[in-house]
């Protein structure tokens, strides 16, 4: 330590108060006491620094990974608030969690973090009862059906639906299916993003007159598939399919031109959420609308950081997802004129 104080011209209090966040020390100081600190090729002894400030400066995303496929949209999320943290001179770790909260009851009680960030938030969430009679501060990626007073950061599914069906609705298109989550799944009747976006998607039909025809589907590929053959099978008139999940809308995807129909000359495709690396996986390349997991990484870190170090608090963020439009929409195909019949004359 001393070592380091000399080399940033410094007292060796300073240094402490840096490595240990006792005190508040000035940014152009931290900045010179760090660049000492490499220089030297000095390592934070992490145990002691907790030990002597009562923090971690750890910080967990609770992610019900079990439940919940891990694709590039969840991928955003993470990398983006680690690099949140990362900037606040805080550590993330990803914490698989299940929605009966056994394992955040494990992992606060050892006070290993400072606080938490929760994903994949469910309508009425049991693992908020936890985090609050443990007094861990939190905040919430999602919302549940009471959250004004709750931290949170969530993305405006009321916005995100009316674009992705106001695009298809420009286009022509009067015949629309929505392959949805599977809200019959007991793991998921809960989940905010299924109920929120079918709710937004049967409004928005309601508002243009437009017969609501959903089909649920789980989050897989091969489930994605299966919905596609059921929208063409059962509803052959259907011009435009929206798909709400990643993997599901790949499946989707894959299986229309086995099912004789063309994209987009027959039939137009629209992801409602999804990142452009998996919109890209698709060919021809899928229309979506891009998760907003950069920013909600972001913004949900930064709440939590905020409790922790006693700053106003972030107000709560609704991020629309921002339409992409690729490959897979068109103006629905000219409606074939019926053929009447011509009786005989009589001769």
């Amino acid at each position: 330590m001393r070592d380091v104080a000399q080399r940033a011209g410094v007292s060796i209090a300073t240094v402490s108060f840096v490595l240990n966040d006792t005190k508040p020390v000035t940014a152009a100081t931290r900045e010179k006491i760090e660049r000492a600190m490499n220089e030297l090729g000095f390592r934070r002894n992490m145990v002691a620094r907790a030990l002597a400030s009562r923090r971690t400066r750890i910080i967990a995303m609770a992610y019900p990974a079990l439940d919940h496929r891990f694709g590039f949209s969840g991928a955003e999320f993470f990398t983006s608030a680690a690099e949140a943290a990362r900037q606040r001179d805080y550590h993330l770790v990803l914490w698989p969690v299940g929605n009966d909260g056994m394992e955040l009851t494990e992992l606060v009680g050892q006070g290993l973090v400072d606080g938490v960030v929760l994903m994949e938030v469910q309508l009425d969430d049991p693992r908020i009862a936890i985090l609050e009679r443990t007094g861990t501060p939190y905040a919430l990626i999602g919302r549940t059906t009471s959250p004004e007073e709750l931290p949170h950061v969530d993305i405006d599914f009321d916005t995100t639906v009316a674009e992705g069906v106001s695009h298809l609705h420009g286009l022509g298109h009067r015949k629309l299916v929505l392959i949805a989550g599977n809200l019959d799944d007991p793991r998921f009747h809960n989940y905010g993003p299924y109920v929120r976006a079918e709710a937004a998607y049967r409004r928005m039909m309601a508002e243009y007159g437009l017969e609501t025809i959903v089909i649920p589907c789980a989050d897989t590929t091969r489930a994605g598939q299966d919905a596609a053959a059921q929208a063409v099978r059962d509803h052959p008139d259907t011009t435009a399919i929206l798909i709400l999940n990643e993997y599901a809308a790949l499946g989707v995807a894959s299986a229309v031109n086995r099912l004789g129909r063309r994209v987009p000359d027959d039939l137009s495709l629209l992801a409602l959420l999804m990142a452009p690396e998996t919109a890209a996986l698709s060919d021809p390349e899928l229309t979506f609308l891009r998760t907003p997991g950069p920013e909600l990484g972001q913004l949900g870190t930064e709440a939590l950081i905020r409790q922790l170090e006693d700053a106003d608090p972030l107000p709560p963020h609704l991020v629309p997802a921002r339409l992409h439009i690729a490959a897979t929409t068109a103006p629905p195909p000219p409606v074939k004129p019926r053929r009447q019949r011509t009786g005989k004359s009589a001769g």
